[in-house]
């Protein structure tokens, strides 16, 4: 039985320890290295710390040493946290002071930074360790690991709060596991793997691809996110390092399709594509899966909440431009609920919220009880003994095939003109099939009782054509009040469109 992650990693080494394990541009570090380092580090952070399992922070942008740093964390016994560098000071306060790690890893180019926010004596600086110097004993090692149980966290992620201080979702070895095995015997992962990895380090698709590194030997090509902007880059490197395998929030994708990058740069290495953290335009999906053929792509779904995700959908069949993309079954073992108001489950066509029961839950919110009583709770279905679901408050049904299919946020929920209407619906209609714009959000105003529509564009959009347009395919009580044209839609760490700002934007 598999108690921690790290034991991927063992196993791994001795199989390839020469084998390139990470790239960074023009720099590379190969798996024995990595192990290496990375458990000298442990012993420096063991040391330093005197504690287990208790969370470490990482705040360094993407490159070796946070892969280092994070390693070194897992193998200190501890859970890793990995900062945003481009964060508001205030914000990674806020986190700080919520979660109040017992150390902090950073870099020289960032010492300065956290230097006015963060205690020195609780302050590692990754660049000013001589690991020539340090060592490390393997009994050491094994000691330090041995109390460390499946059921320990593994690592903090961040999320938003509605208070203004993000949520530390705490997940742990076994949800992880449980994950990785899934997606090696579904996928069929080995050791000839090659990343493209372009999320964040903050983000739990880069904590997935931490586990495919240790657990097949997968090698990950760091992407920085300030490629975003130069999505011919990515696609360059991606050819360039022969990448097989990327897992990205759908919105770089939709960006690289609608630029026609695909037929100018074509991936013939690709040859799994996951997509996640948002919905994927079902015409820039095709674009695609028509530029790849031989790859397979899969939907996957699931909040933060969620080791990594509840749900996915191997695309097998085609799939019109109009008709969005299952988000599929539950994961191996893994429960899906989708339960009307009254707690009671949907018959099949029925629209309710999606719950989650199983392992892959998180076991909370670090040191939050309240929000994490409030989203984890008792099975409503089940009375006999203790046990938790998540509730997800996305709105989701199952389909004549028996698929799940996502439907929107019960917080998009509005009543207008007397009309129960999902905003998510509006925006469906008019990206994917009236296709009049490329890019746009949908945004009620509450207090002026209007649709407001965002929209990316290089010059304004005649409103009465647009409305007539809309005409055809909405009701009158669906079809916008106002339309707001940006150069460019505020996105979140993670690229998704960031509905709080354009929320803010109204109320202002």
């Amino acid at each position: 039985m598999q108690i921690n992650i790290l034991e991927y990693f063992e196993k791994t080494v001795a199989r390839v320890s020469a084998k390139t394990a990470v790239i960074d541009g023009e720099k590379s570090i190969d798996f024995a290295t990595l192990a290496q380092q990375s458990k000298k580090l442990s012993r420096v952070l063991a040391q330093k710390a005197g504690v287990i399992r208790r969370p470490i922070a990482v705040y360094m942008p993407k490159c070796i040493g946070s892969v280092v740093s994070d390693m070194g964390i897992i193998y200190s016994g501890n859970a890793y946290m990995n900062l945003d560098v481009k964060t508001p000071a205030a914000r990674i306060s806020a986190i700080l002071e919520r979660i109040d790690p017992v150390l902090l890893i950073t870099d020289a180019a960032h010492e300065s930074a956290v230097a006015a926010i963060w205690p020195a004596d609780k302050t590692v600086v990754l660049d000013a360790l001589d690991f020539a110097a340090l060592s490390y004993a393997q009994a050491d090692v094994d000691k330090t690991l041995y109390p460390v149980l499946d059921t320990d966290p593994l690592c903090i992620i961040n999320t938003s709060g509605s208070t203004g201080v993000p949520k530390g979702v705490v997940l742990n070895h076994h949800s992880f596991i449980d994950f990785t095995d899934w997606a090696n015997t579904t996928m069929g992962f080995s050791e000839n793997e090659v990343m493209g990895c372009l999320s964040p380090i903050v983000f739990d698709i880069y904590s997935y691809e931490l586990c495919l590194l240790m657990s097949r030997g997968g090698t990950m090509v760091l992407l920085q996110e300030s490629m975003a902007a130069f999505p011919a880059r990515i696609l360059q490197t991606l050819i360039d390092n022969r990448v097989t395998f990327i897992f990205w929030v759908p919105t770089i994708m939709v960006n690289i399709a609608n630029m026609g990058l695909l037929d100018k740069l074509p991936l013939p290495d690709i040859k799994t594509v996951w997509f996640a953290g948002e919905v994927f335009p079902t015409k820039q999906f095709n674009i695609w899966r028509r530029a790849l053929e031989g790859a397979r792509f899969v939907n996957m779904y699931g909040p933060i909440e969620i080791t990594l995700d509840c749900t996915h959908y191997i695309v097998e069949r085609d799939i019109p431009d109009d008709e969005p993309i299952p988000i599929g079954y539950a994961m191996r073992n893994t429960d899906i609920l989708i339960l009307n108001e009254e707690n009671r489950l949907c018959a099949p066509g029925e629209e309710g919220e999606l719950c989650v029961r199983g392992s892959s839950l998180a076991m909370g919110y670090y040191n939050n009880p309240e929000k994490t009583a409030a989203a984890f709770v008792q099975n409503p279905l089940n009375t006999t003994y203790p046990e938790t679901i998540y509730r997800t408050g996305d709105v989701a049904a199952v389909n004549e095939r028996g698929e799940i299919v996502f439907r929107g946020r019960k917080d998009t929920l509005v009543k207008h003109s007397g009309y129960r209407i999902e905003l998510a619906e509006i925006e469906h209609v008019i990206i994917n099939t009236l296709k009049l714009v490329e890019n746009g959000c949908i945004v009620y105003d509450h207090a002026k009782k209007e649709i407001v529509f965002f929209y990316e564009g290089a010059e304004e959009l005649p409103v009465a054509a647009l409305r007539k347009q809309i005409g055809t395919a909405l009701p009158k009580y669906m079809i916008p009040t106002v339309y707001v044209r940006l150069e460019s839609m505020p996105r979140n760490t993670n690229g998704k469109i960031d509905r709080l700002a354009l929320k803010e934007r109204l109320e202002a």
